[in-house]
């Protein structure tokens, strides 16, 4: 475990895993860099260096006022990037995290970055608007806002049944996992939560796709209710030259838990090419 200082002087803290080929691990809202764990053991595992890092204003980084724009997210991966000494590396984006990817590619210009890969990702863009009759409606997100200013203990229990696809008759995670995602849900400060749930659904990345100049791996399920595939990952794929999409049947957001062993399968045949 290591902290660095960015230029803003913002603490984030940084798990550093293995040796070899580096593969940085981009958390999802309101998570952190521990959601990526079974994911990160495998990859330090096969011979990979796995490099997670909770982001600004959630888990163990601190929480500044300010920063929770694309433009300042994805320079903080380039600060972990240079601290690590990064070069050939992969770069992991789950959900929100999908957009410091994009961002870092165009901001960025993709230095150091050999592949990426998109998980659940929210781009290209989640808003509705005349040209993009698929997102979602900006009536929605500011009720998410409002419930999350009222009871955000509360909004994350329901947020997180969704998440995994929790019903009355599907468990597909246990309740100790609910708990403990709203649990690391609730380590966040209440700006960063507001602040990036802003960014995310608001930020047009379409433009963005063209920047993806490296393989691309875009990984989505068809029963995502926080993410519907149809308004996300499908639009990504049309506009990234060098990818693949790969659609995991009945799979919910959170994939990382309730189809681990097929993700990290997934993720070590896109290193091996």
């Amino acid at each position: 475990m290591s902290k660095i200082i960015t230029a803003d002087h913002t603490e984030l803290y940084v798990k550093d895993w293995g040796t070899g080929q580096p593969v940085i691990l981009i958390h999802g809202w309101p998570l952190s860099s521990d959601s990526w764990d079974d994911q990160a053991m495998a990859l330090a595992n096969a011979g990979y260096r796995a490099i997670a890092y909770d982001r600004r204003g959630f888990g163990r980084s601190s929480q500044p006022w300010r920063g929770f724009d694309y433009d300042t997210l994805a320079d903080d991966l380039a600060a972990v990037i240079a601290y690590v000494g990064a070069k050939d590396a992969v770069i992991v984006g789950f959900s929100m995290g999908g957009g410091e990817v994009a961002r870092y590619l165009s901001r960025h210009h993709g230095k150091s970055v050999a592949k990426a890969v998109l998980v659940s990702a929210s781009l290209p863009y989640r808003l509705k608007t005349g040209d993009n009759p698929l997102g979602a409606e900006q009536t929605a997100f500011d009720q998410t806002a409002q419930a999350i200013r009222d009871d955000r203990p509360k909004f994350l229990a329901g947020f997180f049944e969704k998440f995994f696809n929790v019903t009355p008759v599907a468990q597909p995670v246990s309740q100790e996992l609910l708990e403990w995602a709203r649990s690391v849900g609730m380590q966040a400060s209440l700006e960063a939560t507001l602040a990036c749930a802003r960014s995310f659904t608001t930020t047009d990345f379409r433009a963005e796709l063209a920047a993806f100049k490296v393989p691309t791996l875009i990984i989505h399920g068809t029963d995502d209710k926080i993410v519907p595939i149809e308004a996300s990952s499908r639009l990504t794929a049309k506009g990234i030259a060098q990818s693949f999409l790969l659609e995991y049947e009945g799979a919910p957001h959170g994939l990382f838990a309730t189809h681990k062993a097929r993700l990290t399968t997934d993720l070590l045949d896109f290193l091996k090419v």
